[in-house]
């Protein structure tokens, strides 16, 4: 089991499902995504960089794309969810939609993939 795999088994109910469901649609989008650590938090990396993590914090669950211009850019498509810089925040009663989750994975994944040139 990987880092997320093993963060996942920590987490019970509708939460982990909705954590779940944000990993299985990022691993759709970039099937070549791996699970490892970025930031102290169990992430899909893609070519060793943070691609998506998504936590369970006390009041709430939190996407992070490790790209606050991929949360500025696409700042639209999330009315109704609190944002900071580097986090969106969810619920299980509240997901964030598919089309923005893939919209959001992929623009990460284009940014990755610029870096490394």
């Amino acid at each position: 089991m990987g880092d997320v795999g093993a963060y996942l088994e920590t987490v019970g109910g509708n939460d982990r499902l909705a954590l779940e469901r944000v990993y299985a649609i990022a691993r759709d989008v970039v099937p070549a995504a791996e699970e490892g650590t970025s930031y102290a938090m169990a992430a899909l990396l893609y070519r060793g960089k943070g691609l998506v993590a998504t936590v369970k914090a006390k009041k709430f669950l939190s996407m992070y794309p490790f790209s606050g211009q991929v949360i500025a850019r696409h700042h639209d498509l999330l009315s109704g969810f609190e944002t900071t810089t580097g986090s969106i925040h969810y619920s299980a009663d509240h997901p964030l939609p598919e089309d923005t989750l893939r919209i959001m994975v992929q623009a990460r994944r284009e940014e990755i993939d610029a870096a490394a040139g």
